[in-house]
């Protein structure tokens, strides 16, 4: 064999070695082979293939009320029934749980709910001390924060706070800050966050196609969305048993315009709804969201927003009427008041007896001993 053939068998030979040390190297890193290699710091899929699910088409559903606006069946002065519990973060100083249920069931086979529904859970820490650097204050600093989950809406929300809710937040302070009795915690601090897992939709999602946007332009829903923020803020605020001069309610009512296809209505009658679902109606002129003090009869909060024009309590005036429309909203605080009250019951009743039982428990002990 010539010197030629020998130099390059050796360095056939080197390359063959090298590979096979480079392989060596890298299974001796790998807890897997590299057709199998994860990170185990993130949660992977599956490594088998799969298959993107595949929804039922709304065309083929054989149901056609499933594509027609749902209708209002509760009274003019109904409210939707409510859930509300006290104590669900063990590690906060206050919580509640509200949900409201939707006035209209999906019985259709469309995936679509006809109508949305809301549920919120909100937080109390405090009342604590203030850093050091803070400026001294006499009363207590309050400070309300409300956040959409990424989830709560037909559209997907950023993480990062926008202005509707930096609204609703400035909204639930001044509804709360009225209740408070904030001077027996000077330079102490008071958060209460809240966040909508599931919030109520502007309109019928029959008409979002036609829209610019899926959160809608009026706001009607996230006027719904504060008045039930303003009644879970206050059961929190009664679990952590920071006193105030009354439980704040709030309630909501609209003046919307009867469907061209109800029985004896009009294009120029109005009336005054309580607790209005947006789906339900196709023409809400005006609506006003109030925090209410049944005890003391005061209203901590106020907003009034759309056209008064031909408003009243009954549907028979013709001129405008703002009176009207804020005694459909106390009323309405006042239904949820009760709600309110009953869960706050419900939560002294179990606190009292939990420590009662732990009294007779630590008692029987020192009898024992």
């Amino acid at each position: 064999m010539s010197t030629f053939g020998k130099h390059r068998r050796l360095q056939d030979e080197d390359e063959d070695l090298l590979y096979k040390t480079q392989q060596t190297t890298i299974r001796r890193r790998l807890p897997w082979s590299a057709v199998e290699m994860t990170d185990r710091r993130r949660i992977n899929g599956p490594t088998g293939a799969t298959r993107a699910p595949v929804f039922v088409s709304c065309a083929d559903v054989k149901d056609k009320s499933a594509f027609e606006r749902p209708a209002r069946t509760r009274d003019a002065k109904e409210l939707r029934k409510i859930y509300l519990k006290t104590g669900v973060i063990p590690s906060a100083s206050g919580s509640a749980y509200f949900e409201l249920h939707p006035s209209n069931s999906n019985t259709s086979g469309s995936l679509i709910p006809p109508s949305s529904s809301l549920k919120l859970i909100c937080s109390v820490n405090g009342p604590k001390p203030l850093s050091r650097s803070t400026p001294f204050s006499p009363n207590l600093l309050l400070s309300a924060h409300v956040k959409f989950a990424p989830f709560a809406a037909r559209r997907r929300r950023a993480h990062v706070r926008d202005m509707n809710e930096r609204d609703l937040g400035v909204h639930l302070e001044n509804a709360l800050r009225g209740a408070i009795i904030g001077d027996r915690w000077p330079k102490s601090g008071l958060d209460i966050t809240i966040m909508i897992l599931e919030g109520e939709d502007d309109r019928w999602w029959g008409d979002m196609s036609t829209a610019e946007t899926l959160t809608g332009s009026d706001g009607w829903g996230m006027m719904n969305i504060l008045a039930h923020c303003v009644t879970v803020a206050s059961a929190a605020i009664a679990d952590a048993r920071i006193d105030c001069l009354d439980l704040v309610a709030g309630g909501v009512a609209a003046v919307v315009e009867p469907s061209s296809s109800a029985e004896g209505a009009t294009t120029s009658t109005k009336m005054v709804v309580l607790d209005p679902d947006p789906s339900e109606h196709s023409n809400i002129s005006s609506a006003c969201v109030v925090g209410y003090m049944p005890s003391l009869d005061e209203i901590t909060e106020l907003w009034l927003k759309g056209d008064m024009a031909g408003a009243s309590a009954d549907g028979t005036y013709a001129s405008p009427n703002h009176d009207a429309l804020m005694d459909g909203a106390i009323a309405a605080a006042r239904a949820s008041h009760s709600v309110l009250i009953e869960a706050v019951k419900e939560s002294a009743e179990q606190a009292v007896s939990k420590t009662a039982n732990n009294k007779q428990h630590d008692s029987s002990s020192e009898m024992e001993i």
